[in-house]
């Protein structure tokens, strides 16, 4: 996401956000925020369409990934941020949940099928071919930093 848009979800000023992230900027590696070369930033425009004269910055924008935008909830002072923020850690914390939760369903499942006789190991079989079709990982969407 483009810093502007950012700025706006957050309740922030553009400029507000972008010196947030310059005074941490050691918390925004290349693979959680990129700045758009003059090049990157008029394609963007070129596909947004015609632009009102100054309707946008005269300086190139930070496009952040989702670390990125992550991030940025922990710099910013808005209220708005502070609940993203919260909002993060709460989600981490349910994934943990979520993680501990499929480990131990794993554990129990390896000690059923090793009571359980022959027959129901396709259905063992089957499960398994679940689990492991839903940990894999999503393609990731959005802006990605050339690392070279």
């Amino acid at each position: 996401m483009l810093d502007n848009d950012l700025a706006q979800l957050y309740g922030v000023l553009t400029k507000n956000l972008n010196k947030a992230v310059v005074r941490n900027i050691d918390r925004f590696p290349v693979d959680f925020m990129i700045k758009l070369t003059k090049k990157e930033y008029d394609s963007l425009r070129f596909q947004i369409g015609t632009l009102k004269k100054g309707a946008h910055s005269k300086y190139l924008p930070y496009a952040f990934t989702e670390q990125g935008v992550a991030m940025l909830s922990s710099v910013l002072r808005s209220k708005r941020a502070i609940q993203v923020n919260v909002s993060i850690m709460r989600a981490f914390v349910q994934l943990r949940e979520i993680l501990s939760t499929h480990k131990r369903l794993a554990r129990k499942l390896q000690e059923l099928e090793n009571k359980c006789d022959t027959q129901f190991k396709v259905v063992f079989e089957a499960i398994r071919r679940l689990m492991r079709e839903e940990a894999k990982p999503k393609t990731p969407i959005g802006f990605h930093a050339n690392k070279s």
